[in-house]
């Protein structure tokens, strides 16, 4: 049986991501007539056509759709193999893409980056920050190596070790009435208005599960206000405009240095998020997950 080389299932990738034969063709650096004689070629393989050729541009048919899956598995793979081979003996040496969530990367990563430059001289670290869900999209297909989030989440596909746990701490103006007590119960906050991170950042979800709350509502159904990142969301608390939780990592690294807050330790039982390095179920960058995770619980502050 022939089968289709891994060429030509990148092309099929860069075509997939591009829409476009002639950008996908850059992003190879190759000609356009080569990318389309090896989709060509590739689809006389697989017995089906892979694109339809539209003015609008390229569109993947519902093979070709299954076909991207399958190719983006393949060549993660491919490339676990050229890493694992090159990096035998030699952990967190050469390219390695880490992704990082933004209420962990500014906070974590500081005071852990010297650390790695210094006992991986070798490391050639690249990071990119971004939520969640396109963190762990971006591990399954292969363009990420490890990824540094926070759990609870659904962590199918991916494997993942312990870093800290890190204690969610209520926050609010600095003459609000919680300045009176040593510990808050996240109940007697029902009243105020609650200010979260906009949605899709997993602290958001976090906070409300580990004191037991429903998202704040307005008019519509649409809340009344919400952060775009911490340091806004440090801004609004300390402008009277409502009370919130923040991640006891950001406040130790100083992120409420300069407001005017009130910040307390919650009366609830763990509330906390697991912050973990994850990867993909079976890669071969398993152990340099786990020897990154290992080096971060390290220099925990």
């Amino acid at each position: 049986m022939l089968l289709p080389t891994l060429r030509q299932l990148q092309y099929l990738k860069l075509l997939s991501e591009h829409g476009s034969f002639s950008r996908a063709a850059e992003s190879a650096y190759v000609t356009q007539p080569t990318l389309s004689a090896g989709i060509q070629e590739l689809e006389k393989i697989l017995g089906a056509p892979v694109v339809d050729r539209a003015r609008s541009g390229v569109i993947l048919t519902a093979a070709g759709q299954e076909a991207v899956r399958r190719a983006e598995d393949i060549l993660a793979r491919a490339e676990d193999l050229v890493q694992a081979t090159r990096g035998a003996g030699q952990p967190l040496a050469g390219r390695f893409r880490l992704g990082v969530i933004p209420t962990v990367g500014a906070y974590l990563l500081p005071r852990a980056l010297p650390v790695l430059r210094d006992r991986f001289p070798k490391l050639k670290l690249f990071l990119r920050e971004d939520l969640t869900q396109r963190l762990i999209a971006a591990l399954k297909s292969g363009a990420l190596d490890a990824a540094l989030i926070a759990l609870p989440y659904d962590m199918s596909g991916l494997d993942w070790a312990h870093v800290e746990d890190d204690e969610l701490l209520a926050a609010a103006p600095a003459n609000h009435p919680m300045a009176a007590s040593t510990r808050v119960d996240p109940d007697s906050l029902r009243g105020d208005d609650l200010i979260l991170l906009e949605d899709g950042h997993c602290l958001r979800d976090h906070a409300l599960a580990a004191c037991g709350l429903e998202p704040p509502r307005g008019v519509g159904d649409d809340e009344t206000f919400a952060a775009t990142s911490l340091p806004t969301l440090v801004q609004m608390i300390g402008s009277g405009l409502g009370v919130s939780f923040l991640p006891a990592m950001a406040v130790h690294a100083g992120l409420a240095d300069k407001t005017a807050l009130t910040i307390r330790p919650l009366a609830t039982e763990h509330p906390s998020r697991e912050i973990v390095v994850a990867w993909r179920a079976g890669s071969s960058r398993g152990v340099e997950g786990r020897l990154l995770a290992e080096t971060l619980r390290e220099t925990e502050a």
